[in-house]
């Protein structure tokens, strides 16, 4: 990665995470300003950056793989409400939300190619 991409990426990863954050602290509506906690700032400035410079294939890899961190996503979200609701103690709840993100999304993943590995080896027998 050159200079240029790593500062193209901090500042443009930045301003959305920033605006997100911005956006969620002033709609008063607290569940509705949750939804732009959530944008996906890293994964639309990976694919964009790796789509101007390497390809729509290469950016399509890069989605198809955000797929399962995005579940994984899902799964940090409830965890951190649910040890949250439990325990009351925030940084507990961010430490086993981002350990569930990580065990989720690599699960999923690992599931998803065990399956298509499974299918695919019974779909050329037939």
């Amino acid at each position: 990665m050159s200079l240029k991409e790593f500062l193209l990426r901090f500042i443009i990863g930045g301003l959305a995470v920033a605006l997100s954050y911005t956006a969620s602290v002033l709609i008063p509506w607290k569940t509705l300003g949750g939804l732009f906690a959530a944008f996906p700032a890293v994964m639309v400035v990976a694919v964009l950056l790796v789509g101007i410079n390497q390809g729509s294939g290469k950016a399509s890899e890069i989605a198809k793989g955000s797929v399962f961190g995005m579940t994984g996503c899902a799964i940090c979200v409830v965890t951190v409400l649910l040890a949250l609701q439990l325990t009351g103690v925030w940084w507990l709840s961010m430490l086993l939300g981002l350990l569930s993100w990580f065990v989720g999304a690599l699960t999923i993943f690992e599931l998803r190619n065990r399956l298509q590995h499974l299918f695919g080896k019974r779909a050329k027998r037939m």
